[in-house]
């Protein structure tokens, strides 16, 4: 049910920026939203400063990047005088005659009292869910974070299905009042969801807005987060997050991390937990004793500074779980990033790539920000180290600057 709300404001979305592009007036919704905005400075409504007040137009959401859609439906939402007046300048041109019809279809959608409450709705319910999507989309997660926003998600869900009604209703009636957009009475009688009006099968406005759109729209997320987030998950989350070292490794817990090893039987043995723990209140107590580890905020930085003393072949049973802490993701949006970006790698006209090289390349496409960070003159040493060569890079670079 929220998907498909999902995807309906996204043909939404697309269709208003398709529309704006095909009849070339873009331009135009950026020229009232800059209008506005130097009226209301000099007005003094609001204030000027450096990144205050950016001009921005609607935006694409995208599958891979959760907090996309919210960041849609709030540029629809601030921009939605400009839409409409943009929509209502191609109606009446007759020179866009080839995108009158499907502006007219959107400003009918625009003035309709269901849109305005699910795009409302939605913004609500994602605005609940975005500091979580956000977190869990973190290359480096905080697995500690995480459950504790996990729980705080599934709290305000529940909250809002009990309490947050009225004033979602509110909040739609008060929007449409100043747009002038008509509010429908909640008793008059209308089609069952999925049904036509002339069905006999009715219900009320309040039914079909409260029922069959807000509590189902509420329960499917709920659902959805239960299914992802189950007891075994949420166990195993809190199992790794005792590796967690900050505040001086507070969370540590011998008994938790034995389980973590004992969920995972295939990387470790029998005698290799029983070894486990007796090594865990020793790591714990070498690691707090050393001034290297202060300050440390996360397993991964925990993971990179054991390699780097050479403790990770002290402690190689801990370093395993470690290990695991860091490659058992939370969420799999890193997987959707993959191959999202593998479209624009592997077009048309590489179609023939090696596996190998389509590795190296898709490395090196998502993890840019590494690359570009490291300096040729690095690049042009270490290469020639990797294997005798005829020429060197150094050279040659030389003799053609």
């Amino acid at each position: 049910m929220l998907s498909c709300y999902c995807s309906f404001l996204q043909l939404f979305s697309l269709d208003v920026t398709r529309v704006c592009s095909s009849c070339n007036r873009k331009d135009v919704l950026l020229a009232k939203h800059q209008d506005e905005l130097l009226d209301f400075i000099e007005n003094e409504k609001i204030s000027a400063g450096t990144g205050l007040h950016q001009e921005y137009s609607i935006t694409r959401p995208g599958d891979t990047r959760w907090g996309s859609y919210l960041r849609t439906l709030l540029r629809i939402f601030t921009m939605w005088n400009y839409v409409v007046d943009l929509l209502g300048i191609v109606v009446v041109d007759p020179r866009e005659h080839t995108c009158q019809g499907g502006a007219s279809n959107l400003l009918i959608k625009m003035e309709c009292f269901e849109l305005e409450f699910i795009m409302l709705f939605l913004i609500n319910l994602l605005s609940t869910t975005n500091h979580l999507s956000q977190a869990l989309e973190r290359k480096n997660q905080n697995v500690v974070e995480a459950m504790r926003l996990i729980m705080d998600v599934k709290e305000s869900l529940q909250d809002m299905r009990d309490n947050g009604w009225e004033s979602l209703v509110n909040q739609t009636k008060n929007f449409c009042e100043a747009h002038d957009i008509d509010v429908p009475n909640m008793d008059d009688l209308v089609g069952a969801m999925g049904q036509s009006v002339r069905s006999k099968n009715k219900v009320t406005q309040l039914h079909y807005y409260k029922v069959s759109i807000f509590n189902v729209a509420i329960d499917a997320t709920v659902t959805e987060m239960d299914h992802r987030f189950n007891e075994v998950s949420t166990e195993l989350l809190d199992c790794m997050s005792c590796l967690n070292p900050t505040k001086n490794f507070s969370k540590f817990n011998v008994e938790k991390l034995i389980w973590l090893a004992e969920i995972y039987a295939e990387d470790f043995t029998e005698a290799d937990r029983l070894l486990l723990r007796g090594d865990l209140p020793r790591f714990l107590k070498n690691i707090r004793r050393s001034e290297d580890f202060n300050g440390c905020r996360d397993v991964s930085t925990l993971a990179r500074l054991m390699v780097q003393t050479t403790k990770h072949t002290s402690f190689q049973l801990v370093y395993r779980l470690l290990e695991l802490a860091l490659i058992l993701r939370v969420a799999n949006t890193f997987v959707e990033q993959i191959f999202s970006a593998m479209k624009t790698i592997k077009r048309d006209l590489h179609t023939k790539l090696s596996n190998e090289w389509l590795n190296d390349l898709m490395v090196c496409y998502c993890e840019k920000e590494i690359f570009r960070s490291i300096h040729d003159d690095q690049i042009m040493i270490e290469f020639p180290k990797m294997r005798d060569r005829k020429g060197h890079l150094r050279d040659e670079f030389n003799v053609i600057s």
